[in-house]
């Protein structure tokens, strides 16, 4: 097959998303009072409602509408204040009703937006071509012939006419806002947020002997209800997306968002945050859209990613010898690097959608709107805009510190006072060292028993010159591991570096005369063989002279 870059130049990608995410931080389920729960044995939390028992009446978790209704306010969505609950049927094990209770076409949350920065290689995906004036008409054809569950369920029910769907059938294409390219590559594009809807979870189904954890070849499958119920919110985006970089980056954005608002621990390996990606291919300029794939149950930033831009790369190629592309719902092999067909896709005939008997509308208050709205924390986007403004830090480090309650709090702990390159340098600490140990030892920060004052003090000692980064990294390790402070490890170790000039001098004109041939390959114009003599100076100084001195000291020398 073609390279992604190669494809994109003729094919244009329409991509669309739905991501599920569980509301792991309540403690019931939606619908009854079984205790939320992944770690306790099999089928232990259920009871009649979740299990779907004749005569079982459910009762909404208060909690879990203010949590979406914080997912909706924090996405930029209109919040509806009068909606309903639905029910979708299907027929698999891991619902035993035989039906999951959603919402109909108007959910608590539509039209939201949220805003993407894309730099470096990842904004290489889009090619020059898909900037300009003709984005506008791509969106707007692209959200006009779109097919899916919630067009099909305006077209089909009575909520049709309902001011909260205005629009959805056709798009202004002035009022669309298309990405905005920059001088140095990089761009910014709006997403477009469809809705976000609440539902209850499925069962979870473990496929004993199945390849990957799938049916296919499986001896057996076991059914765990504990799951069952799991208050669980769906985010659908319009689409917008182009490239699977640019998917990537919108998940990862509202995960960094959920976990803020601390309504899920959005954990991908554990399943609490999985996504669904749509995906369908037309020839540039062309405003009819073509048949679109789904990726179902994508577990993790990379096979969002790869999962996309493979199947990108095979509907090119399958059209390209003439052969047809199947709506279906396919599945993402990472050992194979390939995607399989794992069913036809279902149609919302299929579902027999009708409103739930059991559960009457919503019809949500402008004070219960506005205790949400004053519950929000500070938002990522927010937050990185201030530690930038106010630390002077770069802003992508900003940008992953804010990503993080905790680590965000910590830093701001870490860093209190400073400022520029002082700042800078705590962030470097809490980005680089920090996350690589706590990903290395399979710990939490809060587990990591590291404190703020720990970073702040080796931040200390790094600004002034005192210890070398690559020491820095050995006096961090000692640290996490004895819980000392930066100051004693490196006195007890004799780390401390030499930058006295008077005593450095001697050390370089010593490594200047047994190194000759060198110095006289500097002064010929080698730049890089400066690297070797600071490595000389080093060695003569047992590791205790500033390298950053010995390389000015040598330079001088040698002018």
């Amino acid at each position: 097959m073609k390279e992604l870059t190669e494809v994109l130049k003729d094919w244009e990608a329409v991509i669309g998303l739905e991501i599920h995410t569980e509301l792991t931080t309540l403690e019931t389920k939606m619908f009854c009072g079984c205790k939320l729960s992944h770690d306790d044995a099999p089928n232990t939390n259920v009871c009649p409602v979740c299990l779907g028992l004749p005569g079982a009446l459910p009762v909404p978790n208060r909690r879990a509408i203010e949590s979406i209704v914080k997912a909706g306010l924090a996405t930029n969505c209109q919040i509806q204040k009068r909606s309903m609950f639905y029910r979708k049927h299907y027929f698999y094990p891991d619902m035993a009703k035989n039906f999951q209770t959603t919402q109909g076409p108007v959910a608590f949350c539509m039209h939201g937006r949220l805003d993407l920065e894309v730099t470096g290689r990842g904004a290489a995906e889009r090619p020059a071509c898909a900037f300009g004036a003709d984005q506008a008409e791509s969106l707007a054809s692209a959200s006009a012939n779109a097919e899916g569950l919630s067009r099909q369920m305006v077209e089909g029910l009575p909520e049709q006419a309902s001011g909260a769907l205005a629009g959805m059938a056709a798009y202004n294409t002035a009022d669309l806002a298309v990405a905005e390219r920059h001088d140095d590559g990089s761009y910014t594009v709006p997403i477009r947020i469809l809705r976000i809807h609440m539902e209850e979870d499925a069962a979870k189904m473990v496929h004993v002997g199945g390849q990957e954890g799938r049916i296919g070849g499986a001896a057996e499958s076991l059914v765990d209800y504990n799951r069952c119920g799991t208050p669980l919110i769906e985010l659908v985006t319009e689409p917008d997306l182009r490239t699977p970089e640019e998917a990537r980056l919108f998940m990862e954005k509202l995960r960094r968002i959920f976990l803020t608002i601390g309504i899920s621990d959005c954990s991908m390996e554990k399943g609490s945050m999985r996504c669904d990606g749509n995906v369908s291919i037309r020839r540039r300029g062309e405003t009819g859209l073509g048949t679109k794939t789904e990726l179902k149950n994508l577990n993790s930033f990379k096979a969002l990613h790869d999962g996309l831009a493979y199947e990108i790369c095979r509907q090119a190629e399958v059209l390209e010898e003439g052969g047809v592309i199947y709506q279906e719902t396919r599945h993402w092999e990472p050992s194979r690097k390939r995607t399989v067909v794992m069913r036809v896709k279902e149609t919302t005939d299929d579902y027999r959608l009708f409103p739930d008997p059991d559960l009457a509308p919503f019809n949500l208050s402008d004070e219960f709107i506005e205790h949400c709205r004053a519950e929000l924390p500070e938002l990522p986007d927010a937050k990185r805009d201030r530690f930038e403004a106010d630390f002077g830090i770069k802003r992508a480090d900003a940008e992953q510190l804010a990503g993080d309650p905790d680590t965000a709090a910590f830093f701001e702990q870490a860093a209190e006072g400073l400022s520029g390159k002082a700042a800078q340098t705590v962030a470097n600490l809490v980005v680089n060292e920090l996350a690589a140990y706590l990903k290395g030892a399979g710990a939490s920060l809060a587990q990591s028993g590291i404190v703020p004052a720990q970073v702040a003090s080796l931040a200390k000692l790094l600004a002034e010159d005192a210890i070398s980064s690559n020491q820095a990294h050995e006096v961090f390790e000692a640290m996490a591991q004895s819980g000392e402070d930066p100051e004693a490890i490196v006195d007890a170790r004799g780390m401390r570096q030499v930058s006295d000039t008077g005593a450095l001098q001697p050390i370089v004109d010593e490594v200047l005369a047994a190194c000759a041939d060198q110095a006289q390959q500097y002064r010929d114009g080698n730049q890089k063989v400066i690297g070797f003599l600071v490595g000389q100076c080093m060695k003569a100084s047992r590791g205790t002279g500033n390298p950053k001195l010995f390389n000015e000291l040598l330079r001088a020398s040698l002018s």
